[in-house]
């Protein structure tokens, strides 16, 4: 890159007779060919004192280099704007003058200060009028400066590719034993054959003394190089590294001839995985247990993360239980999922989707139907499967798999409810107004509900009206109908509930040896009890007891005169005293009859049996012959009535046509008038 000024050599060379042209060739020529085309300058160099030149011509060189050098101050130095200094290197120190004991060197800022000041800035390139560049001289100088140009062959590509092909074109594959030759090879091979070929003709014996001169220069150099390498490397002696190395070598080669014939899996069995045939990675911030723990029989897999994976937040799912699973899933017990590329233990919440978009919390899963579910867990893609087990330490009899599901959105403003049931008891009623306690504990509970919708168990309908002082949490409420103290009131309201922010990765990876499949991670209620010996206490409301009802009094029914007048006799009531019980005495005594009265009492009964089957039959047949009789009175009058439309339609005919000739008889006399 160009430092924005000149070199020390470039600003020496501004006071010479010809600066431009000295300006141009260092920046044309390549470092390799600047002697050669300073010579071709000093021998080309123009001669601007000619015979018959004008005055004017005298000094044109002078004047040019003193223009350019003057137009070269006045440029502002963009290196020095930019860094605020430049970087060059002193006379002093490529002469060694200013050398202090070897070791240090004298600053001399005024004298570089002055130096920077004069230097030319070689950002801009002068043009060079001496030379004209038609001429195939001009040309030929700098043609060889380029990348087309000959080069010198330490410094050629083209000829170092070559070398380098001949001096490192053989190569054996090491783990096939597989011998492969460059070109160096085959010509070697072609000078063996032009050698066994020796004699046929005088062509034939100068491509052989080619050959061999071509093959003794490629020895030569090979031993030159390796002699190089012994001295700068090995210096001469052998040393422990180096024996350890080749027995290295040696036992690779024996290897390499033993095993040449295996197949890879029972060659990987006796020496290892060879190079080549594993990946190495390399993960930051790995728990340190994971090392210390390591099984290499137990499988890891390795997977990635995209950039907005790494957060937590609110997961909506649907999920439904496994069909295979034998029990139904809880809310709020411990799951552990796998999804993505991870795996982690949290607590689901199981609800379901109403009519009217409200999510209602579920306690259980359903049978054989898809639930909602909302958790805690790492942002994941929409759409993204999934399933869960209750747990992976050790194995069980049953299927393992709870269920399955995919992740539908990443919300956490997402509500869910529960149903919320207050009971309450009247003290006091005022007809349709009454006074509810016991179901709020203070004002301000009952602030938040008021005009809320009630209901009585008998189905009456209420509403919240306004708090009362006393007792605390009493309020007054309207009702469609009167209440009684017996009623119970009641309250069914929906309460959101917040979602357990539990997220535990399952690390397994981590345990000891042997203990990789025994991570148990939260455990349920249940577990909890089962493991500690604890006994579940029931609730006493839900226990079955025997029902108690107290015996309640009624009133006695009172009914007005007036109303009592306007009843019928029948539904009058009766002030008659209730009879008491007959006295021994007067009770009919029961009647023994003999087996004579028994067999008569038996025919009756029989011929009165018969008789009431009779009886029965004729009702049931005069019956029939009453519908047949009322099937057929009605057909009859079906068939009066449409004989009656008939004649009512055929008068009516007539009475028309008998009004429309008296009409036209009208207009005709009318007309006869006029």
């Amino acid at each position: 890159m160009d430092s924005g000024n000149c070199s020390e050599e470039e600003s020496e060379g501004s006071e010479v007779d010809s600066p431009l042209l000295e300006e141009l060739g260092s920046k044309v020529k390549h470092p390799k060919h600047k002697e050669k085309a300073l010579e071709e300058e000093e021998e080309e160099e123009p001669c601007f004192e000619t015979a018959g030149e004008l005055r004017w011509k005298e000094g044109l060189a002078q004047k040019a280099s003193e223009a350019f050098l003057r137009q070269q101050r006045s440029t502002p130095n963009l290196r020095k704007l930019v860094y605020g200094t430049v970087a060059e290197e002193s006379e002093e120190e490529e002469s060694g003058g200013g050398e202090l004991g070897g070791l240090f060197h004298v600053s001399r800022p005024e004298s570089e200060k002055r130096r920077r000041a004069d230097g030319l800035d070689c950002s801009h390139y002068p043009p060079d009028a001496t030379r004209d560049w038609n001429q195939q001289e001009v040309l030929d100088s700098i043609r060889d400066c380029f990348v087309t140009g000959k080069w010198e062959d330490d410094k050629d590509a083209t000829r170092l590719l070559q070398e380098d092909e001949e001096l490192y074109g053989d190569f054996e594959d090491l783990e096939t034993g597989e011998l492969h030759q460059g070109d160096s090879g085959k010509q070697e091979d072609q000078a063996e054959e032009d050698e066994s070929g020796e004699g046929e003709d005088e062509d034939g014996g100068k491509v052989k003394g080619n050959a061999e001169g071509e093959k003794q220069q490629r020895l030569d150099k090979k031993r030159r190089l390796k002699e190089r390498f012994n001295t700068e490397y090995d210096e001469g002696d052998a040393t422990f590294f180096d024996d350890l190395k080749g027995e290295m070598q040696r036992q690779a080669e024996l290897n390499r001839a033993e095993f040449s014939a295996v197949d890879d899996e029972t060659r990987v069995q006796y020496e290892g995985f060879r190079p080549g045939m594993y990946l190495r990675l390399e993960i930051q911030s790995l728990p340190c247990e994971f090392i210390t723990n390591f099984d290499p029989n137990y499988p890891v897999i390795l997977g990635g993360l995209g950039a907005s994976e790494g957060n937590v937040g609110y997961l909506q799912m649907r999920l439904k239980k496994h069909r295979w699973h034998q029990r139904i899933l809880k809310t709020r017990d411990p799951l552990i999922l796998s999804l993505g590329w991870r795996r982690f233990q949290t607590l689901p919440l199981y609800h379901i989707e109403d009519h009217n978009g409200r999510n209602r919390l579920l306690k259980y899963t359903p049978q054989h139907m898809h639930c909602g579910a909302t958790l805690w867990g790492p942002i994941t893609p929409q759409g993204t499967g999934f399933l869960a087990v209750q747990s992976v330490s050790g194995t069980k009899a049953g299927f393992r798999i709870a269920a399955t599901g995919v992740v539908l959105d990443l919300d956490k403003s997402v509500t869910v409810v529960k149903k919320l049931k207050l009971i309450g008891y009247p003290y006091k009623i005022y007809k349709n107004t009454a006074f509810i306690k016991d179901m709020f504990n203070s004002v301000l509970e009952v602030a938040k509900f008021e005009g809320a919708a009630l209901r009585t168990v008998s189905g009456v309908r209420g509403q919240i009206k306004k708090a009362l002082r006393a007792p605390p949490g009493a309020y007054r409420a309207t009702f469609e109908d009167r209440l009684l103290m017996s009623d119970i009131v009641f309250l069914r309201s929906w309460f959101p509930v917040s979602v357990p922010q539990l997220y535990n990765p399952v690390t397994s990876l981590l345990l000891p040896l042997g203990e990789k499949e025994s991570w148990t991670g939260m455990r349920t209620v249940g577990q909890l009890k089962h493991d500690l010996g604890v006994k579940v206490k029931p609730n006493k409301d839900s226990l079955y007891k025997p029902v108690v009802r107290k015996k309640r009094h009624f009133n006695p029914l009172h009914i007005p005169k007036e109303l009592q007048r306007a009843l019928p006799f029948k539904n009058k009531p009766k002030n008659a005293e209730k009879k008491g019980k007959v006295p021994r005495d007067l009770q009919r005594p029961a009647v023994i009859k003999e087996p004579h009265e028994k067999k008569i009492a038996a025919l009756l009964a029989a011929l009165g049996t018969v008789h009431n089957h009779k009886r029965k039959s004729a009702q049931a047949r005069q019956r029939e012959q009453h519908k047949d009789f009322l099937r057929q009175r009605q057909k009859q009058e079906m068939d009066k009535t449409k004989r009656q439309k008939e004649a009512r339609k055929n008068m009516f005919r007539m009475i028309g046509q008998r009004e429309k000739k008296q009409q036209k008889s009208s207009l005709k006399g009318a007309a006869q008038q006029d």
